[in-house]
């Protein structure tokens, strides 16, 4: 694969934002339908929601493809929806879209979702598909969003299609979204050899404070490794974890397949909340072990970073990150992660952009297991609130808004320079 360039000075520091564009829209009963874009009407009000984007300065933009609305059978594809909000991110606002193409959720027709044995083509035939059509317009994508968050939700959990459980089921989907996120980069390339996939992860830490639980820890954050691992050829017999899977079914087959054929990684997107992506280990009252949030200030997201830098040596963009709580508190870890940022590029670490997600209100995720009104579920993690009252304006302006427009004007300032301008990929 030819190497090229990404610049990384500060001039050309991807500021982002991300429209959350989660889409289950399978039901069974006693759930909802997930569809973050028709729960906040981003079907009707792309115009605006997009524009807030050119509003604040930003570069960047991750957007989802609902591919269960563009494939609605199996090899016929409607880009009626796409055909104009594509060109009116590159053209009209010149704003960079890093597109999902699958986050979360599988066509109706696509029996056994996931776990389907040929889901990996049916990815990425679509991917293709897509690259295709706009491949004048689109250089930057995200082959598949959070891979353990799927491999949790409809695996592990069987809260989401395949509805499958525990290790065994969890395994087996990160196997399946893996092999997919291969083809698809490979069909992707193919078609555009320029193209740079931003290879998206839910990361975080695993910390404990007990020694005898620090072997666990260490699997722990492994286990947050394995899909980059996977993708890359890094998992071979002597992996860390390459005895977990055998024991749960993975052929030692399928895994040598999967390292013969690696992709190189581009570029790496992690994805961190302070108060959510920290774990303790402990060991509860009735001697099991569990776990618990914990470092809600996120202090150690500058050593994660490194972590997954030097372990994969390429540059990293923060694909997602905002807080919880009130105005103060999120502008608080505004300010925090973006110096934690400018430090790590004085040590010559390339983090290439920085991705405040989502831009504006979401939908939260228990919203499907619920039958309460929408209303109950509005989840404020964004730069922007939705007005509820109806009246005027669709989006209030928060503290955030003007920080981050400071951030964009003040680029070198805010995240300086990297010692080296350009890096390969």
């Amino acid at each position: 694969m030819e190497k090229h360039l990404i610049n990384t000075g500060a001039k050309d520091f991807l500021w982002a934002a991300g429209i959350e564009n989660t889409f289950v829209p399978q039901t069974r009963p006693g759930h909802r339908a997930l569809d973050e874009y028709e729960l906040m009407c981003h079907y009707k009000h792309w115009r605006e929601d997009l524009g807030l984007a050119k509003e604040l300065g930003l570069q960047a933009m991750r957007w989802g493809v609902p591919w269960y609305k563009v494939e609605p059978e199996p090899n016929k594809f409607d880009w009626s929806w796409t055909d104009e909000v594509i060109p009116f991110m590159v053209e009209e606002l010149k704003i960079l879209p890093i597109i999902d193409l699958i986050h979360y959720g599988c066509p109706f027709w696509l029996k056994k979702e996931y776990a389907n044995k040929d889901y990996p083509q049916y990815a990425a035939h679509y991917a293709a598909e897509f690259a295709n059509r706009y491949k004048s317009l689109i250089k930057w994508y995200t082959p598949l969003n959070e891979p353990i968050i799927n491999s949790l939700m409809c695996g592990m959990r069987g809260l989401w299609p395949p509805y499958l459980k525990g290790d065994t089921g969890y395994i087996r989907l990160m196997l399946q979204l893996a092999k997919g996120i291969v083809r698809t980069v490979k069909a992707i390339k193919a078609i555009d050899p320029e193209s740079i996939m931003v290879h998206v992860e839910a990361t975080g830490m695993t910390r404990t404070v007990r020694e005898d639980l620090a072997s666990i820890a260490r699997e722990e954050e492994h286990r947050g490794y394995l899909c980059y691992d996977l993708i890359s050829g890094r998992l071979t017999h002597d992996h860390l974890l390459f005895s977990w899977l055998i024991r749960n079914g993975v052929a030692p087959d399928a895994l040598d397949d999967l390292q013969k054929n690696n992709i190189s990684l581009d570029v790496i997107g992690m994805n961190f909340y302070p108060q959510w992506s920290t774990k303790q280990l402990y060991i509860d009252k009735r001697g099991k072990l569990a776990f618990r949030e914990t470092e809600p200030e996120g202090d150690g997201f500058a050593d994660l970073i490194r972590q997954y830098y030097n372990r994969y040596q390429v540059p990293v963009m923060i694909t997602e990150t905002s807080a919880v709580g009130s105005d103060e508190i999120r502008e608080k870890w505004l300010e925090s992660s973006v110096l934690m940022i400018k430090n790590l590029r004085g040590e010559g670490v390339p983090v290439i952009g920085y991705t405040w997600f989502p831009l504006f209100t979401m939908i939260d995720w228990r919203y499907r297991f619920s039958q309460e009104p929408l209303e109950n579920f509005y989840l404020e993690l964004g730069l922007y609130r939705l007005n509820r009252e109806g009246n005027g304006m669709r989006w209030i302006e928060t503290p955030l808004v003007d920080k981050i427009k400071s951030y964009t004007k003040n680029s070198r300032m805010m995240i300086g320079e990297l010692q080296k301008e350009t890096v390969q990929i």
